[in-house]
């Protein structure tokens, strides 16, 4: 058996690539995207789905609407750079805007590694993101239910390489991107990680073809793809990352939710009403519609996209979700709908209780009053 190719000196590695930064944003209950994509018409959005022959095992019932939104300019470590920015519109109600900035072509790799960590924490990012979303979601209003900023938001980050060499023109093996140098790109780390640590934080790695590669991280992933215009691993990613976003826009809503609850129950159990059986009927509906809002909003972002065979791309998709702690955010969400619940049928209850006592009551002031009545008919 040959011998496994050495990784090149950290010196002499160097590569195409560039950054892009997505930040998902909550801006509604839901988005009309054929509405959405007429009110984009002039700047070209496209429905868009992965391309891989593949891809065909993900099925997305509503595939969401991209729209690019031209060159920005940005500075990076002091260095002017041009960045391309897009938009991707999904029905559940998450806009993720994505700032792509190329770097200098046959860059070295420790040159890279700063490059890439100046996008991820350029001061100027945040303001881009925030000025573009004011304009986009202006555009789309009428499209948009229920519009509305959410307070939480989600950012993911993808290092993508489209060519890697070992310091001249020879083409180098992905093999090449030792962990030690995934740890310094990915994670930020400088020192050497011990095995344990290095194993459990960069484990999540995929390869379809020899040349291409897919390392997933909680807040960052890096994807190594020969092919410019093959963006599938990005897709699905920014699909789990918009996903997520509505398991802990809706989560972060209910823990809101719970606390204003009770101070309304109490205040209706002091509260006096000339019918009793009603003082909780206000209440009782606004539980009944927060319930069914959330659980539709988060069935539909979660049925949004489904997987039928295991496949590359499918086991990326289950890799992120995975990292991104998706089940515990949804068990979560769970339990705080099942608290409601268990509030609604208490409340519903008690009113149910009322109605009965007030029956009893009325069946008896009637008999009261037949006896009354009869025994003036016999005086």
């Amino acid at each position: 058996m040959a011998d496994p190719v050495p990784a090149p000196p950290l010196a002499s590695l160097t590569l195409d690539g560039g950054v892009v930064v997505y930040r998902l944003f909550d801006i509604g209950y839901a988005i009309e995207l054929d509405a959405a994509a007429t009110l984009l018409g002039p700047s070209g959005p496209a429905r868009t789905r992965p391309a891989r022959i593949e891809a065909q095992a993900l099925q997305i019932a509503n595939p969401p609407v991209s729209v690019p939104l031209g060159g920005r300019a940005l500075t990076i470590d002091g260095v002017a750079c041009r960045a391309q920015v897009a938009a991707r519109l999904f029905d559940f109600g998450v806009c993720s805007i994505q700032l792509e900035v190329a770097a200098p072509s046959g860059v070295a790799w420790d040159t890279f590694v700063r490059f890439a960590h100046g996008v991820e924490h350029s001061p100027e990012v945040a303001a881009l993101f925030a000025t573009e979303l004011a304009m986009l979601r202006e555009r789309i209003a009428p499209a948009v239910e229920r519009a509305g900023l959410a307070p939480v938001n989600e950012e993911y980050v993808v290092v993508r390489i489209s060519a890697l060499r070992d310091g001249s023109t020879a083409v180098a093996p992905v093999s090449a991107l030792s962990d030690e140098r995934l740890a310094v790109l990915l994670l930020g780390e400088p020192r050497p990680l011990a095995e344990q640590a290095r194993t459990g934080l960069l484990a999540n790695r995929f390869s379809y073809y020899a040349d291409d590669l897919a390392v997933l991280t909680w807040d960052n992933a890096l994807v190594v793809e020969p092919q410019p215009t093959d963006r599938d691993v990005e897709y699905i990613l920014e699909f789990a990352n918009a996903q997520l976003l509505e398991l802990r826009v809706y989560d972060a809503l209910l823990d809101a939710e719970l606390p204003a609850m009770y101070d309304r129950i109490a205040a209706a159990r002091q509260r006096q009403r000339p019918l009793p059986t009603r003082r909780f009927q206000s209440v009782l509906a606004d539980l009944q519609t927060r319930v069914a809002d959330v659980t539709e909003t988060v069935e539909r972002a979660e049925n949004a996209l489904k997987v039928t065979d295991d496949v590359y791309l499918a086991r990326v998709y289950g890799a992120a979700l995975e990292l991104f702690r998706a089940t515990a955010w949804r068990r979560g969400i769970e339990r705080k709908l099942e608290i409601f619940r268990e509030t609604y049928a208490m409340l519903n209850g008690e009113a149910q209780a009322a109605r009965s006592e007030l029956l009893e009551l009325v069946i008896i002031a009637v008999i009261l009053a037949e006896l009354v009545l009869g025994l003036v008919r016999a005086a």
